[in-house]
C-alpha cells in the first residue's frame, strides 16, 4: 500500500518537509500513523498532530473524527495547522 502524506503551513516546518510518501503491507488507521509520524518526525510534530486544532483531510475532504480514519493505497492524508487571523 503507497499513500502520501501533506504536510501544511507551520507543519511543514516541523516536518522538515512538504510530503513523506509511505509504503506499509495494509491500511493504516490512525494510531498507525501516528506510529508512523512518532518514528519519523519530530516530537513537535507528533504533540501538534495530536491536539484537536490539527484538521486532517483524506483526498481532500475533511475529517471529522481523526480516530476513525483509514488511510488506503493512493490516498493522500493532509495535516493542516490551525488558522489564526482576524
Amino acid at each position: 500500500m503507497q499513500a502520501k502524506l501533506v504536510f501544511l503551513g507551520r507543519l511543514e516546518e516541523m516536518a522538515g518537509r512538504p510530503f513523506q510518501d509511505i509504503a506499509a503491507s495494509a491500511p493504516l488507521d490512525w494510531t498507525d500513523v501516528i506510529g508512523w509520524l512518532g518514528d519519523c518526525c519530530s516530537t513537535a510534530l507528533l504533540d501538534a498532530v495530536r491536539g484537536e486544532k490539527v484538521r486532517v483531510a483524506i483526498n481532500g475532504a475533511l475529517v471529522a473524527d481523526k480516530e476513525g480514519l483509514i488511510l488506503s493505497d493512493g490516498d493522500e492524508l493532509a495535516f493542516l495547522p490551525p488558522v489564526s487571523g482576524g
